[in-house]
């Protein structure tokens, strides 16, 4: 997955260290409720559209961005559902403390299509048929199920199993 050139640089000078990162991500529904997903192309596995942000850079405009970078599709934000830590080790050996912030999206516009580079495979996929997820996944999806929710958060002292490394994106 192309990485950030600040990113790049810092792993210049402290390796395959934790870095704390600022992420945004979505789960984007169609006018069915169906959900898209992608396939990332550093582990294969099936995951929401998520990614960095960039300097200077929104959470909102960075997820409108990755999403329609990753999948092809355009999408609009309804509503905050969440943020938490997470973290996750690529398989390069990278170690990544994310400060995720996601939405609530539905899709306006364009059609599912890999990049080739972040995403092998993109799709919507009904809620009840949804491929195997990490369980980052399933708890933001679980967070947007319905419209109005209360943006989710651990609060303080409450730990939870999927933002540890070994869950995935």
């Amino acid at each position: 997955m192309p990485v950030p050139e600040y990113v790049t640089r810092m792993r210049e000078h402290i390796g395959h260290d934790l870095l704390l990162l600022p992420g945004a991500g979505a789960v984007v529904r169609d006018e069915q409720g169906w959900i898209l997903l992608l396939r990332r192309s550093d582990n294969g596995r099936w995951s929401l559209p998520a990614g960095m942000i960039e300097p200077g850079e929104q959470p909102a405009e960075a997820i409108l961005r990755e999403v329609a970078e990753e999948t092809g599709v355009i999408a609009e934000i309804e509503s905050l559902a969440g943020v938490a830590t997470h973290q996750t080790e690529y398989p390069n050996g990278d170690k990544c403390c994310f400060l995720a912030v996601w939405f609530r999206c539905r899709a306006v516009g364009g059609a599912p299509r890999p990049d080739g580079d972040e995403s092998l495979e993109v799709g919507f996929f009904a809620p009840d048929a949804l491929p195997p997820l990490g369980e980052f996944a399933e708890l933001r999806i679980r967070t947007t199920a319905e419209a109005g929710a209360p943006a989710w958060f651990a609060a303080p002292g409450e730990t939870y199993d999927a933002f540890g490394p070994a869950h995935g994106l």
